[in-house]
């Protein structure tokens, strides 16, 4: 029998050098390709950046509130521009607002913000419907802020709100009615004004599991010019205000939560001027606003009061001779009762997740009672406004409003009339 025949040796080397590729392993092709995608990828996104995004150069949240409104008068409004006007449309409000950081504290939450705010009121003038300054303000948090019980300092510079009993320093989300209290215009106190007020709390009562903080003490301290916004002061004193408010210590499902008390002060000066034709400057006289409040919201019901208390230093001459200088009081009562039935106050079921755009809704009537007395030297001049209204919250930023007012003005010799106005107000 011939011997078996054996492969040549160049063959078995052959063999033995060939190894089957593995299918995970990266090639030069697909690092390549890998570097590609990326850099599309970075062109696209920079290009979608540079053409869609708004950049600024700080942190920034813009927001902005927007007021539709209908309202009919029972008396007819006669004017130089009115001829027996009972219904009419108009914008309650527009307002557009930048917020955000100018220096974030990592490690203690001292951080330096700020905020800038432009509102227009069309219906409050006839021929100026364009946006203004309301607030310029920076901000800075002496106190660190990372944890609810920690105690607030904060500093603010600029143009703002005063912190001056309840319904003055309100945004427009927390209004339950359509207009304002009387006292907020006749007194000059929703004005902006311009200085340096310190605000703060001490002691708060946290309970995490409702996200609920409330400090027993809160205050507020400030010098301001007195002299509205956007204008430098028109005399050389400066406005004194402050604000001390105690809330009852309690947990969240007390029935004492969120009872406070709070008192407010404005001690300030302003120009007097003569009853002459020229309306002649006469001099200085003061201005003194002090104002008590009581704050009670335990859901579902809620109550509102404020006493508000004014001096107010006028001249009633017509000669730099006999000014005639007179204190002139006046003295307001604001009381505010409302029920709600709904959930979007609550926080459990805001935090419901959903596919669409859905939000808790919530039911809001309530009754105000709003009496202002401008001079209670004078009889019967007093102004009266009782307010029937309803509230529905059926967005997360929007809300419908409905308020009946009764307006008694005694002053006026048609007597006491109605209105009805209807608003709907949207937020961003």
């Amino acid at each position: 029998m011939p011997p078996p025949v054996s492969a040549p040796a160049g063959d078995a080397a052959a063999e033995e050098a060939f190894v089957e590729p593995d299918p995970n392993a990266v090639t030069r092709d697909d690092l390549q390709g890998l570097v590609t995608d990326l850099e599309n990828f970075k062109f696209q996104w920079q290009r979608e950046r540079d053409l869609h995004t708004a950049i600024s150069t700080r942190s920034l949240t813009i927001g902005g509130v927007v007021q539709t409104r209908i309202g009919w008068s029972e008396q007819p409004v006669n004017s130089a521009t009115s001829n027996d006007r009972k219904v009419t449309f108009d914008t309650g409000a527009a307002l557009l607002s930048f917020n955000g950081i100018l220096y974030k504290d990592y490690e203690e939450g001292r951080n330096l913000t700020y905020s800038l705010r432009f509102g227009a009121s069309p219906q409050q003038t006839s021929n100026n419907s364009f946006l203004n300054l309301l607030d310029a303000q920076l901000s800075y948090s002496v106190l660190p802020t990372l944890a609810p019980e920690d105690w607030v300092l904060q500093i603010t510079l600029g143009q703002q709100l005063l912190p001056f009993g309840l319904e003055v320093p309100a945004s427009e989300e927390l209004k339950p009615v359509i207009t304002n209290a009387q006292f907020t215009t006749r007194l000059g106190l929703n004005r902006r004004e311009l200085g340096l007020i310190v605000r703060g709390d001490i002691l708060p009562q946290v309970d995490y599991g409702y996200n609920y903080r409330a400090p027993v003490l809160a205050y507020a301290v400030g010098l301001v010019n007195g002299s509205g916004p956007n204008t430098p002061d028109d005399n050389s004193e400066k406005d004194i205000i402050g604000r001390l408010a105690f809330t009852v210590p309690s947990d969240y499902n007390s029935i004492l939560r969120q009872i406070t008390l709070g008192g407010s002060v404005y001690i300030g000066w302003q120009n007097t001027f003569l009853k002459d034709e020229k309306k002649t400057l006469s001099g200085k006289g003061a201005k003194r606003r002090y104002g008590g409040d009581i704050y009670y919201n335990h859901y579902p019901f809620g109550v509102t009061y404020e006493f508000i208390y004014g001096q107010d230093d006028v001249t009633l001459g017509t000669t730099l001779e006999d000014p005639q200088k007179t204190r002139l009081s006046s003295l307001s009562h604001v009381a505010t009762f409302f029920y709600n039935w709904g959930e979007q106050f609550l926080r459990g079921y805001r935090n419901q997740g959903r596919y669409d755009d859905w939000w808790p809704k919530t039911y809001q009537p309530f009754i105000r009672v709003d009496l202002f007395d401008p001079s209670t030297e004078v009889l019967e001049n007093r102004v009266d406004v009782y307010t029937l209204g309803f509230n529905l919250f059926f967005a997360e930023t929007t809300k419908f409003q409905l308020n009946f007012n009764r307006r008694d003005d005694r002053t006026n010799a048609k007597g006491a009339h109605h209105e009805l106005l209807a608003q709907l107000q949207g937020g961003f």
